[in-house]
Order: C-alpha cells, then sequence, then structure tokens
C-alpha cells in the first residue's frame, strides 16, 4: 500500500470509525510513536553540546550537588533510551516506516559525532581518536548507501551492534571523568576500546561489502560475454 493510499485510508477510517491499516499510528503514517522518539533523540543533541561546551548548569538539589558532568550524562543516556525505545516500538507495532529507516542511523551517528567533538573541545578526548571515530561511520554509512544502489544489503553484526552501547558508555565515563579524575583511566580505557571496535567493524563491513560487489561485477562480466557470445552466433553470415 502506498503512502497516499494510507493516508486515504487513515483519513475515511478516522471518519467512519474504522480500525487503522497495521503499523500505522495516523495520516501517512509518518508521525508514529518510533519517529517522534527518534526526532526527540535529535533534539537531545543541540541541548548535550551546550551543557558540555558551557559547563552549566551546577546546581544544588536538595542539598545534592549536581554539576554539569551529571546533566550530561542523564541526557545522552536519554538520547541512547530513544535509540533503544523507538526501535522496540517499530517492530513490536509493527510501524517500520521508511522516514524511519532515514532517520534512526542519521541520529544515531549525530549525536555520537557531537559527543565525541564536544569532548575534543573540552580536550578530553585526543582528535586523531575521534577522527578514526567519526569516519569509521561516514565509511560504513557510504557502503550501505552504494550497497542498497546495488540491490543488497550489509547486515549489521554483532560488533556492530554493541558499537553504540560502548560508544555511550565510554563518552558518560569520560564525561564524569572531567569532574571526578577516579574516573578518567576507565574513561580512557573504553575510548581506546571503542577505536579499536571502530576499526575492527570497519573492516569486517568492507569485507562484507567487497564479497558482494566483487560476485556482482563478476556476474555482469559472465553476462556480457555470454550476450556477445549470442550475438555473434546470431549475425549473418555471408
Amino acid at each position: 500500500m502506498t503512502a497516499a493510499a494510507i493516508a486515504e485510508y487513515s483519513e475515511l477510517a478516522l471518519r467512519f470509525g474504522l480500525s487503522p491499516p497495521a503499523g500505522c499510528a495516523g495520516p501517512g503514517c509518518s508521525m508514529n510513536l518510533p519517529n517522534s522518539l527518534t526526532i526527540l533523540r535529535i533534539f537531545f543533541i543541540p541541548l548535550l553540546v551546550v551543557v558540555l561546551l558551557t559547563r552549566e548548569p551546577n546546581v544544588v538539589f536538595l542539598s545534592v550537588p549536581i554539576n554539569f558532568a551529571v546533566w550530561g550524562v542523564l541526557i545522552l543516556l536519554l538520547a541512547a533510551a530513544t535509540d533503544w525505545a523507538d526501535g522496540f516500538y517499530a517492530r513490536r507495532r509493527e510501524q517500520v516506516t521508511t522516514l524511519g529507516i532515514l532517520l534512526d542511523p542519521i541520529a544515531d551517528k549525530l549525536l555520537i559525532s557531537a559527543a565525541f567533538i564536544s569532548l575534543v573541545q573540552m580536550q578530553l578526548v585526543a582528535g586523531w581518536m575521534v577522527v578514526i571515530i567519526i569516519g569509521r561511520e561516514i565509511t560504513v554509512l557510504g557502503l550501505r548507501n552504494i550497497a542498497s544502489a546495488e540491490g543488497f544489503t550489509i547486515p549489521a553484526s554483532a560488533l556492530g551492534k554493541t558499537k553504540m552501547v560502548l560508544q555511550v558508555i565510554a563518552v558518560c565515563a569520560v564525561i564524569l571523568g572531567a569532574k571526578h579524575t577516579a574516573v578518567r583511566p576507565l574513561g580512557a580505557v573504553l575510548v581506546w576500546l571503542v577505536v579499536l571496535s571502530a576499526i575492527a567493524s570497519a573492516v569486517q563491513y568492507f569485507m562484507q561489502f567487497w564479497t558482494h560487489v566483487d560476485d556482482r561485477v563478476k556476474q555482469r562480466r559472465h553476462l556480457r560475454l555470454l550476450e556477445r557470445r549470442r550475438k555473434a552466433q546470431d549475425a549473418p553470415t555471408l
């Protein structure tokens, strides 16, 4: 069912009290709960950057001091929670949409990139490490786009699935290390693990990509060779 047909059906369903089509939460099915959570995650990004770069607010709540590091960790964890929630509800409610497929990976990459770039600005993480981490995200995104254009998909590996969790934990540890020196060694170790996992997963994705592309190229060459032979056999002889 096309988007226009779904929108028309949804409007009629609301008018006559019918049940909406499966996986639809409103006209056009774009602004459903999973997509709303994804957009909410994008709105968390500037808030996180402002808190980290301004190192504010630092308040006392019920005689408990809450500094900017705690706020930064809370914002990041809330954003990461929306990442889990939008995928969970999209599968459970069968509300997987084109908008969600487009926005979800973009939101993840924007969140992690903004967090690590802010940490570089705060001089808490080496710039070359962040270049590798963000470079990996751009590379994998490019490979997936090329793969999609070729008609196949690169499935997410177990290493790739755990990467986001490791990145969030590492960023949280580094942020807390800005105010609590005892946490800094843990943050440094986790960032190194993120860098190593980024390199390993990038190589893994590239090998999968190359295997599929190499097979496609060989198939095309074989088909072209067969086509040339067929044309040569069909050519009239004098």
